[in-house]
């Protein structure tokens, strides 16, 4: 392979391709910055791992998250997008324009880099857990919660994310069984006050998940084990969510780009900028708090319309 092929500069490299990704290439191409988006492994993100998906506006029978996920990759290619199937090795931010390896054997030199890798939920790593994900199992209680109206579900987690999700649920489904692995709570105390008074939420201290049960389509249970008495029981669950955390997909930025303690890149509030001159953040990359769809959708234009903005500010600089 020569040179000229490893080498490729382009305006604007978008690094991603759930609902943030394509959202940004949509507007990036309208405005002619000409995008290329690499897909990463997991072409779609995290939509691709849910099923149903009944929340984004626009679709008022619902639609499979993969579906939706085809939906907006043919959008953004109608406009003119790039789209690759490829994963970014590694990054060199120091200078402009900026430098990006997709799969440790091509450079690609951008003016502009949106990224919008998302974040994974954390799982317990149970089979049983992978078996049922999307058919009971969730990472996502404002997501899936609706499903479960009047039935009872389990929540593992002991953080404020995991309290939270719980009084969401408890306004919905008939009972929540919380589990949590120690004799305490990780959240804050007026989370934890909150759920101690939510009359249908009963909290399980120190008991473990060892199984989710079903008939092989849906859940229909979970076994669990209390660590202290090493009691087992099976709790009649209709289904599970599992709220242990997300861990965002920023490994490779680190060293160049402002994170918090948990990995999320820090944006300039109220833009999608970081704080290196012409990368931008979008997504549940930068997203701790509401991790949602559409909020991805919403930031990934906001990324597109300040690498715009940026791109035609230094223009104006170089023809005054």
């Amino acid at each position: 392979m020569n040179t000229e092929q490893e080498i490729e500069h382009v305006n604007c490299l978008i690094i991603g391709s759930g609902p943030a990704g394509y959202t940004a290439a949509i507007y990036a191409a309208r405005a002619d910055l000409k995008p290329v988006l690499y897909t990463g492994m997991e072409m779609g993100g995290q939509l691709t791992q849910t099923t149903d998906v009944d929340n984004f506006p626009g679709y008022p029978n619902g639609i499979l998250g993969p579906e939706m996920m085809e939906d907006f990759r043919k959008q953004a290619e109608r406009f003119g997008t790039q789209i690759r199937f490829g994963y970014v090795s590694s990054v060199d931010f120091s200078a402009l324009p900026h430098k990006v390896v997709i799969d440790d054997i091509k450079t690609i030199t951008a003016d502009t880099v949106i990224i919008a890798t998302g974040a994974k939920a954390k799982w317990l790593g149970l089979p049983s857990e992978q078996q049922y994900n999307g058919f009971g199992v969730s990472a996502c209680a404002v997501c899936d919660g609706f499903f479960f109206k009047e039935k009872d579900v389990a929540i593992v987690g002991a953080g404020d994310t995991a309290a939270e999700e719980a009084t969401y649920l408890a306004k919905l489904c008939k009972k929540v069984y919380m589990l949590v692995r120690r004799d305490e709570f990780r959240a804050s105390k007026a989370m934890v006050h909150r759920v101690l008074n939510t009359p249908n939420i009963e909290v399980l201290y120190n008991t473990e998940t060892l199984e989710i049960l079903g008939d092989g389509k849906t859940v229909n249970g979970v076994k669990v084990l209390n660590n202290t008495t090493q009691q087992e029981r099976t709790l009649n669950v209709d289904g599970f969510f599992v709220a242990i955390g997300h861990k965002p997909n920023t490994d490779i930025f680190k060293g160049w780009l402002d994170m918090d303690e948990t990995g999320y890149l820090k944006t300039i509030l109220g833009t999608s900028k970081t704080n290196v001159e012409g990368v931008f953040a979008c997504g549940d990359v930068q997203d701790n708090q509401y991790r949602q769809a559409i909020t991805a959708a919403g930031s990934g234009c906001m990324a597109a319309l300040d690498a715009e903005r940026y791109l035609a500010a230094k223009h104006d600089t170089v023809n005054a």
